[in-house]
């Protein structure tokens, strides 16, 4: 039991923590203010994985751009291992809903974008390429160019784009929302264990109930537009879940309750 505590210590350590204190923010359209979140407060702790799910266009890919500095909020405090956010930064990376790789560079030139901007040399990138290819299950395609991957492997090859640079806050802005189901169920399962192996803390943005319930330690549920958190759900079942577990069943319910998708 205490090697386990430790190693679970251990593990936590390779991500780090999130906290967003009363976070509100507004967008400009014609000289007017459009509130999008309205005193929102998450935390996560190292290691952790957060589910956010909420109404479309309620501001929960606005926070998570906010998380990763892409731009400040209008009011509020946000964290990412203890150090204020202030501007973008490797170790803590967005990967959106589409692929967005260059076409005219390789699976291999992609991922090396970042490693590139860093000034990382060219023998440690590559190493650092291979192993994150690896890791994603795509080294035989390290030198084909995205129109030649599947939806899938394109989402894959953004995946290994982040992960070379060992985040240690992992934004996942409804990643799998354009692929098919059969290739979704891959890439979630695929998702899953690269956190349980890296232990970043990552958190996903999704509109699909049971993607939140089978990856996520937690389940935020956000309100509409301007975003309050309505329900934070704790997701207790052991891994590997299964979608037809009876309690993960009852949260799903509980969720779409608090969504008004039940009646």
């Amino acid at each position: 039991m205490v090697a386990a505590t430790l190693q679970r210590h251990t593990d936590q350590a390779r991500g780090a923590s999130l906290h967003a204190e009363a976070v509100s923010h507004a967008f400009d359209i014609r000289g007017a203010p459009l509130p999008v979140l309205d005193q929102v407060s998450v935390t996560v702790a190292p290691g952790g994985f957060v589910a956010l799910l909420g109404p479309s266009g309620c501001g929960k890919s606005t926070l998570l751009r906010l998380v990763a500095g892409l731009e400040p909020p209008d009011q509020g405090v946000i964290t990412v291992g203890g150090q204020l956010v202030e501007g973008p930064d490797p170790s803590r990376l967005l990967v959106f809903q589409d692929p967005t790789l260059y076409p005219w560079r390789t699976v291999r030139g992609n991922v090396a974008l970042g490693l590139e901007a860093q000034g990382v040399g060219r023998a440690d990138r590559a190493a650092r390429i291979d192993r994150a290819l690896g890791l994603v299950g795509l080294s035989a395609f390290a030198d084909a160019y995205p129109h030649q991957l599947s939806g899938g492997m394109a989402q894959r090859a953004a995946l290994a784009r982040a992960l070379v640079n060992e985040p240690r806050l992992l934004l996942l802005d409804e990643p799998l929302g354009k692929l098919d189901a059969l290739t979704r169920l891959a890439m979630q399962a695929e998702i899953l264990r690269l956190w349980q192996e890296k232990r970043f803390t990552a958190v996903l943005v999704t509109h699909d109930v049971e993607e939140a319930l089978i990856l996520a330690e937690r389940v935020i549920v956000l309100s509409d537009r301007p975003a309050a958190i309505r329900a934070e759900l704790p997701v207790e079942a052991p891994y590997p879940r299964h979608r037809d577990d009876p309690d993960l069943v009852r949260l799903r319910r509980t969720i779409l309750e608090i969504l008004g998708q039940v009646t």
